[in-house]
């Protein structure tokens, strides 16, 4: 790896700054001072130091965010604020992404990340990765529901979706309303407001708990995000 990208990569800023600080003669590599960014350096070996301080190259990032309402599930929008401008400044870097999406009105977790290999995986309808969700509907959710969602069915425009587990929590029939939670393993478009609708009620409230093994940190305030755990990280992995 290129010097200056190592430097940029380890949040020491732009190539460009990286530059700047190679000038000045603040880094070294191996305890000798280099000026020239495009030497290339083994980043699991030498040694690369800022002004006395060792620095650690991390290629791979997991962050886990609750994702608040009216935030939108992209790296950038020319109106709405994105899951990527809830990040602090110091943990922003312009690789990470969000895997998967949430609409816009929907609360929950999702996993903001640089490693492509594993959104891949963890979204490939092949690797059958369990999406647990809460929510309120508008109507009775019956055994006849249940039923259907775990048979599969055509929504209304004639799309197919798989099984899914529907479970119903409560019932308030003075609101007709139900609380439910459903096990997915897809991500079609609007899925789960879209299988209500085929059943002739509505999402009023949605929220995801759970992706894989990998549940929401119920500690974490809407809008809060924090770094995965190792056993965390190793646990999505075995979703491969």
């Amino acid at each position: 790896m290129r010097l200056d990208k190592f430097l940029a990569e380890t949040g020491m800023g732009s190539r460009k700054e990286a530059k700047q600080l190679l000038k000045k003669k603040l880094v070294t590599v191996n305890d000798q001072v280099v000026k020239d960014g495009k030497i290339q350096i083994d980043e699991k070996k030498d040694i690369v130091k800022f002004a006395g301080e060792e620095l650690t190259y991390q290629k791979y990032y997991y962050y886990m965010l609750h994702k608040p309402q009216g935030v939108i599930s992209a790296t950038e929008d020319k109106w709405d604020q994105t899951v990527v401008d809830l990040l602090r400044d110091e943990d922003y870097r312009e690789d990470l992404f969000p895997v998967g999406r949430l609409d816009k009105d929907t609360e929950g977790l999702l996993l903001l990340t640089n490693d492509g290999q594993l959104a891949h995986q963890l979204l490939s309808p092949k690797k059958h990765v369990d999406k647990e969700y809460v929510a309120t509907v508008q109507g009775i959710v019956t055994d006849q529901d249940i039923l259907q969602f775990a048979a599969g069915f055509a929504l209304t425009n004639k799309e197919l979706v798989k099984s899914s587990e529907l479970m119903i929590d409560a019932i308030n029939e003075e609101e007709e309303q139900s609380e439910i939670r459903l096990i997915i393993q897809e991500g079609k478009f609007h899925q789960v407001k879209r299988m209500f609708e085929a059943v002739d009620k509505k999402v009023i409230y949605l929220k995801r708990l759970r992706m894989g093994n990998l549940w929401l940190d119920e500690e974490l305030e809407l809008g809060e995000y924090r770094a995965l755990t190792e056993k965390e990280i190793e646990g999505l992995k075995m979703n491969r």
